[in-house]
């Protein structure tokens, strides 16, 4: 199975349960809703790219003029949709390598590590960089090294045991690939970038 096989099977879903996350993953979820709260203005016109289910747009919608959430699984984007009901929230199914929007926005985001596990990256930041033109309007947030001890125990829990681990990626036995970054392996996917770390496991990125 590939990355889409696993993510159109549902995985996550569960993964977004509380009950399936150690509390290093919890924690890091919890920093990152903190931190689009933070970052995140009124009157926003903000683009998500790998959206799943719409948790992010859908928390900071009032701040938002304008919030558009891509992903390529009709089932994620149906349900975020109706999460959304009518306003200013768009979902489409659609590819973050290839976004059929010519719009600028003023920030955009691929989150969760979704990026990390994204075959195509260097794809993803140019549509990234085309639809939110403006320097350091771009944030990216991924598992760290320090990441893999909690990321094993989550996805056993997930019933994806880790049958490979390298320097930069997770392969679990049920086909799930997930990357990790080091700020150097970073730098040279994304160039010139601020990196901070969140949550002891994760890093975010904004270039």
């Amino acid at each position: 199975m590939s990355n889409d096989d696993v993510y159109a099977s549902g995985l996550l879903n569960r993964a977004l349960d509380p009950a399936t996350q150690p509390p290093e993953i919890q924690a890091f979820l919890r920093a990152e809703l903190d931190l689009l709260r933070d970052i995140l203005k009124e009157g926003m016109r903000v683009l998500d790219l790998g959206c799943g289910t719409g948790r992010h747009l859908v928390l900071v919608r009032d701040r938002l003029r304008l919030g558009v959430g891509v992903d390529y699984e009709r089932s994620y984007i149906a349900e975020a949709a109706r999460r959304a009901g009518a306003g200013h929230l768009h979902f489409i199914t659609g590819d973050a390598t290839a976004i059929p929007i010519v719009a600028a926005f003023d920030f955009a985001m691929c989150l969760t590590n979704t990026w990390g596990t994204m075959a195509d990256k260097a794809g993803v930041l140019r549509e990234m960089r085309r639809l939110a033109p403006q320097p350091h309007t771009r944030l990216l947030s991924v598992f760290s090294e320090d990441s893999v001890a909690s990321r094993k125990e989550w996805y056993r829990r997930l019933g994806h045991a880790v049958v490979e681990q390298t320097t930069e990626y997770l392969l679990t036995d049920g086909g799930l690939r997930s990357e990790h970054f080091s700020d150097a392996r970073l730098r040279s996917l994304v160039g010139d970038c601020t990196i901070r770390p969140v949550a002891d496991i994760a890093r975010v990125v904004t270039f």
